[in-house]
């Protein structure tokens, strides 16, 4: 049986605003702005009365995959700009005290594993890290960039040429939206 179409609507909550320009979607909240380009070949978005239509003619598997991704991607815009994303981490460590500051955009961390220099993460824009006792706490109406901030705080304090089992210093993601993490 062949699907001539696959139409999805997407209505918009009350407090918050959608532009469509061609490719380029902006949806406006109470926190921000969120802004992307979603340049699918066979994906089409329509914006009709606060609403978005993302629209397949005669899909593929792929292209279904696309649309669904396309509509995840636009869900997360609309929460960030509602409720933003709030990560909170952990400064974990049994050898070293770590010594965490914010600096512009990066994130400083001193005497990890001992070590004279110190070791650098990355804020990704939009984003904003406070650092408060041993917790860590990243907030901001993007999901991919908080999310991306979290992992380079992660990878920065990964442990290289030890056993991981004994040096378990680090920072790591302890709560995700209010809701915790197990280990």
């Amino acid at each position: 049986m062949l699907v001539e179409e696959i139409r999805e609507k997407m209505q918009m909550p009350d407090d918050v605003e959608v532009e469509l320009s061609g490719h380029n979607l902006k949806v406006k909240g109470p926190l921000g702005t969120n802004e992307r380009t979603f340049k699918y070949p066979n994906v089409r978005l329509e914006s009709k009365n606060g609403s978005i239509a993302l629209i397949v003619d005669y899909p593929r598997k792929v292209d279904k995959a696309a649309l669904f991704t396309i509509k995840s991607h636009i869900t997360n815009m609309i929460v960030g700009v509602e409720r933003g994303y709030t990560y909170k981490m952990k400064i974990v460590y049994a050898h070293f005290p770590l010594t965490v500051k914010v600096n512009g955009d990066n994130v400083i961390i001193d005497n990890y594993l001992g070590e004279k220099y110190p070791r650098n993460a990355k804020i990704v824009s939009g984003t904003k890290v406070t650092v408060s006792g041993d917790e860590i706490t990243v907030k901001g109406i993007n999901k991919e960039h908080v999310g991306q901030t979290v992992g380079n705080l992660e990878q920065a304090t990964r442990v290289n040429k030890r056993d991981p089992r004994v040096f378990q210093d680090g920072i790591y993601l302890i709560e995700r939206d209010g809701v915790g993490l197990r280990w």
